[in-house]
């Protein structure tokens, strides 16, 4: 449940946005700072999509309210899509998956370097990927095209969404479950 805290910044935005994209921004980076904040100062560990985060919508909010104040709604969500996928992809790239520095948070350290924990984790962050992946792919196409509406893209990325969340929290269930001795 801890990964579903470090995506409240983009659940923020994604309610705040139609009120004030502005204000989603601004609110969007100071829950990802405190969340950050808070996590570094319990684990001493910044996670990275905390610290993702945190660039994410500091930098767009900056971007928005003093370089390009007229950033089109479209191209607004593109960029936090498109960034949170570029964080999830070199998160992989680094070969340490999102979602690892969450899920040792749930197991004792002896399981980290066991080749399920690992795979489980390269599985999941390739789940978010995915999603991601979708939901850039339904905002660019919104923003270059008529034929998708901005509403269509959004309900495109949150079912992405839906489906990554529920996958994040019944996998290592069903793994679990799996590798159970039989009684």
């Amino acid at each position: 449940m801890n990964l579903v805290l470090g995506f409240v910044p983009f659940i923020l935005f994604a309610v705040l946005m139609r009120l004030s994209t502005d204000l989603a921004l601004w609110i969007a980076f100071a829950a990802a700072f405190v969340l950050g904040m808070r996590s570094f100062l319990d684990t001493r560990v910044l996670k990275t999509l905390d610290a993702g985060n945190t660039a994410l919508f500091g930098l767009l909010a900056l971007y928005k309210g003093f370089i390009e104040p007229g950033l089109s709604f479209g191209a607004l969500l593109l960029a936090v899509d498109g960034g949170l996928l570029a964080i999830m992809v070199a998160s992989l790239v680094l070969h340490e998956p999102f979602t690892m520095q969450y899920a040792r948070e749930q197991v004792s350290s002896d399981q980290w370097q066991t080749p399920l924990f690992l795979r489980t984790n390269y599985v999941i962050t390739g789940v978010w990927v995915a999603a991601l992946a979708l939901m850039t792919a339904a905002d660019a196409a919104a923003t270059l095209t008529s034929s998708i509406s901005v509403t269509s893209a959004m309900a495109a990325g949150l079912v992405a969404l839906a489906i990554a969340v529920t996958f994040s929290l019944r996998y290592p269930a069903y793994l679990r479950e799996r590798d159970e001795p039989q009684a």
